[in-house]
């Protein structure tokens, strides 16, 4: 067989391309029903609900226990890195999304104020996840991973 027809034959990776794609369509979908506006960019963007970062760590980290076993050093090496992106998801990068409300917040009221500062862009606020976010995306990501190990 050839690489490609290998590489999107692997369930490793179709557990975990598929878990992202399902955790973006969601992700876009649960806001055009809470917001009423379609935004395209939450098809590719970061944060919200469901987290897709968790939704593919966990699809992977379940495909690779389904193939590999849990007493190998992949398992071990794809928990680990499934715990630091959920980690970061709901540590760094929330912290990092708060921040930039707060500075966007004030950008529009120093403007309000007739300050002569000026914001070419508004910062992203979505960037990380709450806990809830994170949880919801690795029990996609886990269901995901076992359907794929036991149906396709």
């Amino acid at each position: 067989m050839n690489f490609l027809q290998d590489f999107f034959l692997n369930k490793l990776v179709i557990s975990a391309l598929s878990s992202w794609f399902i955790a973006q369509l969601l992700k876009t979908i649960i806001y055009m029903f809470i917001t009423k506006k379609f935004v395209i960019e939450r098809m590719v963007g970061s944060g919200g609900m469901p987290s897709s970062h968790s939704a593919t760590v966990c699809a992977l980290l379940t495909a690779v226990g389904y193939n590999y076993g849990p007493s190998g050093f992949e398992f071990a090496m794809a928990i680990v890195f499934a715990l630091i992106v959920m980690y970061d998801a709901m540590g760094v990068r929330r912290e990092t999304g708060n921040q930039s409300r707060v500075i966007n917040e004030m950008i529009e009221l120093l403007e309000k104020l007739g300050g002569n500062i000026s914001a070419e862009e508004k910062l992203k606020e979505f960037v990380g996840h709450t806990p809830i976010q994170v949880l919801a995306g690795a029990i996609l990501g886990i269901l995901i991973g076992i359907f794929v190990c036991n149906v396709v």
